[in-house]
């Protein structure tokens, strides 16, 4: 869902932290500080958590090994001057990083080995051919070849396994020619396929070596006059590989030391509380910590406790993490309204958003005045201090900016209306309302009582729809098919039932159509009512053949709960202006009364004394109508058609410092 509409609450992930007994006091005052984790009841360390202890261990030991094979790969010593203060990082952190260096050195070292090994090879080989050419000049194939009657090879043999491969096996060599290079022997022969299996098993037994013959279409003799420019190539190609290596160290060698050091001190650091878990000299302290508060929380106590370890998981199938909303700034304090119905469950939909938008709307219809908008912000700001017990706390900043915002919206439906005290000033000052209107078809739209009802409606149905809607696209999300059903009947029956009845009772067309498009009206409205039958029946069972009736009258009874937006807000203008005439009539009669300058100033102070009281008690009630029938719509006729709420306030450990504390008083 889109964020600025309905929210999801605050992913959060598991925390447990593992420290000696002696540190625990230390521990809960860091944890206290940073303030963070939701704390849980800790379950006795058991063996997942020490094998997780051992699993690190393990990590921190293989990835030094790496940055050790690293460094030892350096063809010169070297001095890295570290930075006076470490920061603490992550073993994921470390190990990954150390891991990616290893796996690019490994590469170019396993090329320079291949390529050394193969130059050691060619080198060997050109050594015996280079004297066996001058006895025979044969294929490189037909050295090594394998068919159905004859096979040939070429050996490596000591002196010792010489002897005892002419022994066992000269007899049944069909031709042999042998050559003495340095202290080895090497012998080229030709054996029967018969005798194959025998030969094998010998060369194995005495060690001798088979030479690896490239294959190739040249003679012993071309192969030699090619080899040595292979050899130089590819000993071009072992300095370039060897150069690439040097210079990937180089460039990581810093981090890789500071890597060292740090996987050093955290290899210890495991090592100790590991052997603490074995005498079960260690405190668990586990909860759940939002997941972007993650990395600071894990990196501030591995930077302060000297032996601490750290595991963070997702939430299991099973657990049941607290909820943490994660709103803008401009809607956060209608959180205050969402938690007066219930707190959005750990993972669920957080409809704050819409909320906000349409409770400041309500309100602001509902009040509909410049100076109570005005009188309201004022009273927010100034008395609602002196109302709560802790003026301080997060809840009353929340609701006072509720009222801000609400208010802001009255404030600016009276400009566009041109509401001031009601009708003050075309009674006192003869202003009619429409010239000082911004908007004049607002102000003619909600001074007219049949128009404001009618918007009331409309109001009411956008509203309505937008909570099933929602409740569809909730079913949809779990695969509910009776809700689906339901919600998708409605829709229909509203679509195409609505235009039906005004064009058959009442004889209004509300959609430019002909007769015979209204008479079609009848089979999806009549597919929308099957709808709503069968998933009352799938929902509720037996019992929804009855209360399925309830879908289409709660409907309407919903849609008729908003005229209340119409009747606080005449109410809150008449009422208004009715106190005007009051103060009106008591400042005439006065006057009559009291003739001369007394009676007008008479009549002017008690006219003022009366505006001001009078519509100070219409602003109060005035606002905390509309505060409570915004309330009601938000609750009643919204939340409780898809929301279900039941989540657990997310309620950080941490330093509680109150500005101001009130002492010396009898409660």
């Amino acid at each position: 869902m889109i964020p600025l509409f309905i929210n999801t609450p605050e992913s959060m992930m598991k925390m447990k932290v593992i420290t000696l007994k002696n540190l625990s006091g230390k521990t809960l005052n860091l944890l206290q500080k940073i303030g963070v984790l939701h704390v849980e009841k800790a379950t006795e360390l058991g063996p997942v958590d020490k094998a997780a202890i051992e699993r690190d261990v393990s990590r921190a030991k293989k990835a030094l090994t790496y940055a050790d094979d690293i460094i030892a790969y350096l063809k010169e010593g070297r001095t890295i001057l570290l930075p006076e203060y470490i920061t603490p990082r992550s073993l994921d952190e470390i190990t990954d990083r150390i891991s990616k260096i290893h796996d690019r050195f490994i590469k170019l070292t396993g090329k320079t080995g291949r390529l050394k090994e193969e130059t050691a090879n060619l080198e060997e080989l050109g050594k015996y051919l280079d004297t066996l050419s001058g006895e025979i000049n044969v294929s490189l194939k037909d050295l090594h070849y394998s068919g159905s009657y004859i096979f040939t090879d070429i050996l490596a043999l000591s002196k010792e396994a010489y002897k005892i491969f002419k022994e066992k096996a000269g007899r049944l060599l069909l031709q042999d020619i042998t050559v003495h290079v340095e202290d080895k022997i090497a012998i080229y022969f030709i054996a029967g396929a018969e005798n194959r299996k025998f030969i094998e098993t010998l060369i194995r037994e005495i060690g001798a070596t088979s030479m690896k013959i490239p294959a190739e279409e040249l003679t012993m003799r071309e192969f030699l006059q090619e080899s040595d420019e292979i050899i130089r190539k590819m000993k071009e190609e072992i300095e370039e590989s060897q150069k690439e290596t040097q210079i990937l160290i180089e460039e990581d060698l810093d981090g890789i030391v500071l890597f060292r050091e740090l996987l050093t001190a955290e290899r210890e650091r495991l090592s100790v509380l590991k052997q603490a878990c074995e005498s079960k000299y260690v405190t668990l302290i586990e909860g759940w910590v939002p997941q972007g508060s993650i990395a600071a929380a894990t990196s501030r106590l591995n930077e302060t406790l000297e032996h601490v370890f750290i595991e963070t998981k997702c939430p299991a199938p099973g657990d049941e993490p607290p909820t943490k909303l994660k709103n803008p700034p401009a809607i956060r304090p209608f959180q205050v309204i969402v938690n007066l119905f219930s707190l959005p469950g750990y993972g669920d939909w957080d409809p704050t958003p819409v909320v906000a938008y349409f409770f400041a709307f309500f309100f602001g219809l509902m009040l509909n005045d410049v100076v109570y908008a005005i009188g309201l912000i004022l009273l927010a700001g100034f008395l609602l201090d002196k109302l709560v017990d802790d003026p301080a706390s997060e809840g009353v900043h929340l609701f006072r900016n509720v009222l801000y915002i609400s208010g802001s919206a009255a404030l600016l439906f009276g400009l566009l209306s041109g509401t001031f005290l009601g009708d003050f000033l075309n009674r006192y000052f003869s202003i009619e309302l429409k010239t000082i209107a911004l908007a004049g078809q607002v102000q003619k739209q909600l001074s007219d009582p049949i128009s404001f009802i009618i918007l009331s409606l409309l109001i009411g149905m956008i509203h309505v729809n937008t909570a099933h809607i929602l409740a569809l696209i909730r079913g949809i999300r779990k695969g509910n098919k009776g809700l689906i059903l339901s919600k998708t009947g409605l829709f229909l029956s509203e679509i195409f039932g609505i235009p039906y009845l005004f064009e058959t009772l009442l004889h209004i067309r509300l959609l430019p159509l002909g007769p015979e498009v209204y008479s079609a009206f009848v089979y999806p409205l009549s597919a929308g009512l099957i709808f709503i039958v069968i998933g009352a029946l799938m929902q509720m069972g037996l019992m929804g053949a009855i209360f399925w009736i309830f879908d289409l009258t709660g409907f309407l009874g919903d849609i008729m709960s908003y005229s209340r937006l119409a009747g606080v807000g005449l109410a809150t203008f008449y009422l208004a202006s009715s106190f005007n005439l009051l103060a009106e009539w008591f400042s005439s009669t006065l006057r009559n009364l009291i003739p001369g300058v007394a009676g007008f100033v008479i009549a002017s102070i008690v006219a003022m004394i009366m505006l001001v009281v009078l519509h100070v008690f219409n602003l109060l009630l005035s606002s905390l109508a509309a505060f409570i029938h915004s309330l009601r719509l938000c609750f009643v006729e919204f939340l409780m058609k898809f929301y279900e709420g039941g989540g657990r306030e997310y309620a950080p450990f941490h330093l509680r410092h109150q500005r101001h504390v009130v002492v010396g008083t009898k409660s």
